[in-house]
C-alpha cells in the first residue's frame, strides 16, 4: 500500500509577482542541497483516519512552528514520487510576513553504520520564492504542484 502525504503550500501574489512559501528539509541527507532540497510543509497521514486537508495543516504546524495560515484551501491535486508515495497538494493565501520559527525534530543514525544516533530538525529552514526559482528548489517530484497552483491562480 502506497505511503499517503498531504502539504501545506502558502502563497503570496502582492506586488505583481507570486511568490510560494517552501521549507528546507534539514538533516544530513539534505543539508548541503539548496537546489532539490526543499518542500512542501507535508507529512504522513493515513486515509480515513485524518483528512489529507487537516495533515496538510498539522504538518505545517509541526514544521514551521506556528499554525498553519487560515483560509480556504486550494487542492493542487496528487503527485506520485519516485519512491511511490503521494503527496497532496493544497495552497493558501498567506501574508508575506509568514517566516519560519521552528521545527519539531527526528532521529537517525549518522553516520549510517555508526550505531549513534543523533537528531536533527525536520526543516532548517523556509523562505518565500517567485515561481520560477521554487521549481528549481523544489524536489523533483512536488514541481508539479507548483504547475497546477500556476494554472489554478492565473
Amino acid at each position: 500500500m502506497p505511503l499517503h502525504s498531504a502539504g501545506l503550500l502558502p502563497f503570496n501574489d502582492a506586488g505583481g509577482e507570486v511568490k510560494v512559501f517552501i521549507v528546507h528539509m534539514g538533516g544530513p541527507f539534505w543539508g548541503h542541497r539548496d537546489d532539490g532540497g526543499w518542500s512542501l510543509a507535508k507529512g504522513m497521514y493515513i486515509p480515513g483516519e485524518e483528512t489529507p486537508e487537516d495533515a496538510a495543516r498539522r504538518e505545517f504546524s509541526e514544521e514551521v512552528g506556528i499554525p498553519a495560515p487560515a483560509g480556504e484551501l486550494i487542492d493542487l491535486g496528487e503527485v506520485r514520487l519516485s519512491s511511490g508515495k503521494r503527496v497532496r497538494g493544497f495552497a493558501v493565501a498567506a501574508d508575506a510576513g509568514l517566516a519560519f520559527v521552528t521545527s519539531n525534530t527526528f532521529e537517525v543514525e549518522w553516520p549510517r553504520r555508526s550505531g549513534r544516533m543523533r537528531t536533527y530538525p525536520e526543516v532548517d529552514r523556509a523562505g518565500w520564492f517567485g515561481l520560477d526559482v521554487a521549481r528549481t528548489k523544489l524536489t523533483a517530484g512536488q514541481v508539479p504542484l507548483i504547475d497546477s497552483l500556476e494554472r489554478i491562480i492565473g
